[in-house]
């Protein structure tokens, strides 16, 4: 039923642990496929997936948009489920995903917590359990029926940051979301290389620049590349 969709940039600390993980913590009545989508990496990524046989490495351009829609084109499951390299579902995240579909919510997420204990990481992840699109962001991965995904036409590919956001925002719109009140468990490894506050402060600015409709992809991309490894 479920078509699970990674992209991937230069993942071979993380991509190995993360199939594992899927593996354990589903059922492959549930899962059709994991579909891996490549944007050109340069270190072992390649590598290490083609010694997976049952995950299907697709080739695309870089940009994760670009690269989730990639992906789900060639996704075969009622369901599509995108999630980022580095963030880890919950035990029997396939089935919890399976049951609020059933119940008809067309698309959703899960609550989150960082690995780590920083406290306005804390602060953050606590407000991820409340169903309000604000509170929404891609590291909490995002279920969306295939027919819906269709219907408002994937991510928008003008967008090379915020594309997650974006995307969710009109799904609320379109859609009765669901916050599936279970963790995924993302990494805070960008806070660690950017700093904690600093890269938070950084995220708040993207949001309220889309918010105030002063926003601008090409000016929040390059505000993005300079500030944000």
């Amino acid at each position: 039923m479920i078509s699970i969709i990674i992209p991937v940039l230069n993942e071979q600390e993380q991509i190995i642990k993360t199939i594992n993980h899927l593996r354990v913590n589903s059922q492959k009545d549930n899962v059709k496929e994991i579909i891996i989508v490549d944007g050109g990496s340069t270190d072992n990524t390649l590598l290490l997936l083609s010694k997976y046989k049952d995950c299907t490495v697709l080739i695309s351009e870089k940009g994760r948009a670009k690269q989730l829609n990639f992906g789900a084109n060639f996704a075969t499951g009622k369901v599509l489920y995108f999630l980022h390299c580095d963030s880890l579902p919950p035990k029997n995240f396939d089935q919890l995903i399976v049951e609020a579909v059933s119940k008809e919510y067309l698309s959703g997420c899960f609550r989150m917590r960082f690995d780590s204990n920083h406290l306005l990481l804390k602060i953050s992840q606590w407000f991820t359990r409340f169903n309000v699109k604000y509170f929404r962001g891609g590291d909490q991965s995002l279920f969306v029926t295939k027919e819906l995904f269709d219907e408002i036409s994937g991510f928008n590919e003008k967008y090379t940051v915020y594309e997650d956001n974006e995307l969710i925002y009109r799904l609320y719109e379109k859609s009765n979301f669901k916050v599936i009140q279970k963790d995924i468990t993302t990494s805070s490894r960008r806070y660690k290389q950017n700093g904690t506050w600093k890269l938070q402060f950084h995220f708040m600015i993207i949001h309220l620049l889309y918010h105030l409709k002063i926003y601008n992809q090409d000016q929040v991309l390059k505000y993005y590349r300079r500030n944000i490894k």
